[in-house]
Parts: C-alpha cells; structure tokens; sequence
C-alpha cells in the first residue's frame, strides 16, 4: 500500500510540475546554480564584505553562462547561414530521397517535398530566435532567484544546524550539502567530458574534410551537457550536412559511424570512470529523466531532469523509509552479503 500511495505522490507531483512550469522552472535552476557558485561565495565572503563577494559570485556566473551562451549562438549560426547558402543542396538531397523511396513503393506527398524550401528555412530560424528571446527572460527571471537566494543561504543554513526545523532540520541540510557536492562533482565531469568530446569531433570532422568542422566541435561541446538527446543531434546534424556537401551516402554513413565511436567513448568508457560510483544512477532513469524533463520544460528540462534526480535521492538517502529508492534506482551493483 505505501508503495502505491508512494506512486500516486509522484504523479501528483509531476502533474504539478508541469502545470506550474514557469514557476518552478526558474527556481530549479537558481537552486542548480546557486549549489554551483556557493563555494565560491563562500571562500570570497573571508576576505571581503558579504554584498561584494555576492555581486563578484555573480559577475563570473554570468560571464561563464554569457559564454556558453555565445559559443552556443555561434555555432548554430554558423550552421544556419551553411545551410541557407546551400539550401539548394538540400533541395536537391531531399528530391532525390523521396523519389528514391516512391520508387520502392514509399509514397511521399509533394506538399512535403514543397515545404522544404528557403522560406521554410528562414521561418525556421525566426522560431529559433523567438526561442532565445523567451530563454532570455527566463534567465533574468532565474538570475533575480539566484541573487536573492545567495543572499539567504547563510542565515537558513545556521537556523537548520541550530535545529529550529527540528531533526528533520539537519537532515535536510544533510541532503542538501551532499546533493550541492554531487551536482558540482556532476556538471565538473559533464564539463570535461564535453570539452574533450567537442575537442575530438572538430579533430575527426577536420580529418574528414567537413565544413563547419569548428562549429561541429562547438556544437558537440554545447549539447553534450544534455544526456542522450545532446549528443543524437550533435552525430546527425553533421551526417546530413556531410550529405549536401559530399553528396555522397556513403560518406554520410563514415562520418555518423566515426562521430558515433567518438560519443560512446566519451559516455560509456571515459565518463563512468572519471565520474566514479558518487554520481551512480540507473540508465533507465537517466534517460527517464531527461525525457520527463523535456516533456515537462522543453530543452531547458532535458538539461535539468538528470540533477533533478540526483538531488531526489540523495534526499532519500537521508531517510531510513525511503533510504532502499536510491540503493534500488543507483547504477551501483547490489551489496554482497
């Protein structure tokens, strides 16, 4: 019975999740941030005045996040204007696709064949770009809960130690000390692991003889932080650029194989053994996550659904009722007796 009532408060709250999305959207990620940047905050407040470390704490996040955000911009814009000066090319590619496929009894309407067109393209972009502007209210809206909750941090951190919550007090800031290491220890690795990956793609794709191959490389960086769905996009996108630019299927099928290997090495060889038995969680629920966090919040919770996780059990490693969901959902081997 518990573990249906346990069941039934998940659906519950994920329907509350979603329905309140522009709420709690911008508080999770001001609490993932400010778990990253306290440290910082916290070894710059023994040297100087509270307010300055504050506003030095958020100087380097938004300069570190407007980078990010800029090689973004400039890889996928790179992207967009290759495409645009060859969007012949793709024409072309996609004609003799669906006529190939008709041949073979496949029977593709010309209404599709029609639509993909320059003006098709550029309504594509104009929806990207209001994309980026609604991302850009978000992060305003998120940087003001960031400033606000570094504000408060020391005080509400004192009042739990003190107990005033009572035991479950501590043990929430048992919880939420670990989870801020983990997710440290988490987006560290997540880090490495895409600058080396960016780094190998933009060396095969330079081998390759690709256009774009920087770009690629940048591209990979960016959408490596996103589990499973970041680097599809980062391997396909290039497999059909390669298509218009080599014409040739044959090439495509190289360049999606080499850039596969690239990414399988990096999140199943080099990424479990730099991350270590810490950060464990099932596959299964990695994937879980990231695909929850996209139905629920769009690319912004494909980004978040995987620390979302991490905290939840970490929390409920803290409690003894709940302590066997995180043993059950780790991706660590059961315990030998």
């Amino acid at each position: 019975m518990s573990v249906l009532v346990g069941i039934a408060c998940a659906i519950l709250i994920a329907g509350a999740v979603y329905l309140g999305g522009d709420l709690i959207a911008p508080v999770a990620f001001a609490l993932f941030i400010m778990a990253l940047v306290w440290p910082l905050q916290a070894r710059l407040q023994g040297h100087m005045p509270h307010l300055l470390a504050l506003f030095l704490t958020l100087g380097v996040t938004l300069i570190v996040l407007a980078g990010l955000f800029s090689l973004t911009l400039w890889g996928f814009g790179r992207a967009a204007q290759w495409l645009i000066a060859n969007a012949g090319r793709f024409q072309s590619l996609y004609a003799e696709a669906a006529g190939w496929l008709e041949g073979h009894g496949l029977i593709i309407a010309g209404s599709i064949v029609e639509t993909f067109n320059v003006g098709w393209l550029i309504r594509f972009l104009q929806s990207v770009a209001a994309r980026v502007n609604g991302m850009l209210g978000f992060a305003v809206v998120t940087g003001i809960y960031v400033m606000l909750g570094l504000l408060e941090v020391d005080v509400i951190a004192r009042k739990l130690a003190a107990g005033e919550a009572s035991e479950n007090g501590r043990r929430l800031l048992a919880a939420t000390s670990q989870t801020a290491a983990k997710l440290r220890r988490y987006m560290g690795v997540r880090s490495v692991v895409s600058l080396c990956t960016g780094f190998a793609i933009w060396g095969f794709a330079a081998l390759a003889g690709l256009d774009l191959a920087l770009a690629w490389g940048v591209i990979a960086f960016v959408l490596n932080y996103i589990p499973f769905i970041g680097p599809l996009l980062a391997t396909l996108m290039p497999t059909l650029f390669t298509m218009a630019q080599f014409e040739s299927w044959q090439m495509a099928v190289a360049v999606f194989a080499g850039m596969n290997v690239i990414q399988f090495l990096s999140g199943s060889y080099i990424e479990p053994r730099i991350a270590g038995r810490a950060l464990a969680v099932s596959p299964f629920i990695v994937l879980l996550a990231v695909f929850a966090g996209a139905f629920m919040w769009g690319l912004a919770g494909a980004f978040i659904g995987v620390p979302m996780v991490i905290a939840a059990l970490t929390l409920c490693e803290q409690y003894e009722g709940s302590r066997w969901v995180a043993r059950l959902l780790s991706g660590e081997p059961p315990a030998t007796t």
